[in-house]
């Protein structure tokens, strides 16, 4: 791999804590194209309303761009919405880590009263009416029989496919010297010099380890989410939450567990002084938050389903109580 140069440092790119994402590969073409049809169909809720897509819009970064997601009846959600893009990178799903993988994760928002507020016994009945899907689950896992294993395992076989390669920072990394500015290469030597790099590292930038939020000060914040704690019982773990990635970062806002940083602007600021107890001056923050810009992958091109009509015995939304 090309070598590159910075000022008067050379360095080797694939001696880089962070790597480059791959393209992902599709083993199974109409198991993902079942999962997309299962993200994108709103009937998986009690209102008939809310989607996978409502709180993950794969047009806003797999995000919902506000602090916290908007559930059943216009309940306000308990924390912000993590995005659904590169995913499958994660050490585990949600904040508190409290789903192994994307299958786990999501069945959780299908059944939990303050999302999509159904239930799964429910969920499958509404599928099973409806004669497209029997048959798409038909061709897809062999058996007549529809479960909510099934309908997770095809949701998160759809998910696996949202990853975000080719961003200016991964050029760079491959050996193309001009994909980034001076203040861009400069934004990131000041990552890893002043310590963002320990928790943000790897293919996804992040999302690889729970690291407690407010190291050197406390973070003061309203919500009562414990973090990791809530999982695992131990108070050591308290505040602690899975770190996010920082792949398209710059689309993901607001930003931390609360949604409480507006911009990357500010978000660098909170996280120079609670975690590394360092004061960013207005030029560093600047260079920052042009590198982390850099981070910002291609899109996956989503071509919107055709979702299969309703029958007669279809059971009907319930959008009011």
């Amino acid at each position: 791999m090309a070598s590159l140069t910075f000022g008067n440092v050379l360095h080797a790119a694939d001696k880089e804590p962070i790597q480059p994402i791959t393209a992902a590969k599709v083993a199974n073409p109409a198991m993902v194209e079942l999962g997309k049809k299962l993200f994108f169909d709103p009937r998986l809720s009690r209102s008939g309303f809310i989607s996978c897509n409502s709180c993950h819009n794969l047009s806003m970064g797999g995000t919902d761009n506000i602090k916290t997601s908007i559930g059943h009846n216009w309940q306000r959600g308990p924390i912000n919405s993590p995005t659904v893009l590169n995913s499958s990178m994660n050490v585990a799903q949600f904040w508190d880590g409290r789903a192994k993988d994307l299958q786990e994760q999501a069945g959780g928002p299908i059944a939990n009263p303050g999302e999509m507020a159904f239930t799964h016994e429910l969920a499958i009945d509404v599928l099973a009416s409806i004669p497209a899907y029997r048959a798409e689950f038909r061709q897809v896992f062999g058996q007549d029989k529809l479960t909510i294993e099934q309908v997770t395992r095809a949701i998160a076989a759809f998910e696996e496919v949202l990853v975000t390669p080719g961003s200016r920072f991964d050029q760079w990394l491959s050996g193309k010297k001009s994909a980034l500015t001076k203040d861009e290469l400069a934004g990131y030597q000041l990552f890893k010099s002043s310590g963002c790099i320990a928790c943000h590292n790897g293919p996804a930038v992040g999302g690889n380890t729970f690291q407690k939020m407010g190291v050197v000060e406390p973070y003061k914040t309203a919500m009562t989410a414990e973090g990791r704690s809530a999982v695992t019982g131990k108070d050591a773990d308290r505040f602690n939450f899975k770190v996010p990635t920082l792949r398209n970062v710059e689309l993901t806002y607001p930003y931390f567990h609360d949604g409480e940083a507006a911009t990357l602007t500010q978000a660098v600021d909170v996280m120079g002084r609670l975690q590394l107890g360092r004061t960013f001056t207005p030029d560093e923050n600047g260079k920052l938050v042009a590198f982390l810009k850099t981070l910002t992958g291609k899109q996956p091109h989503i071509v919107l389903p055709i979702l299969p009509p309703s029958s007669d015995t279809t059971p009907r939304p319930v959008p009011f109580d």
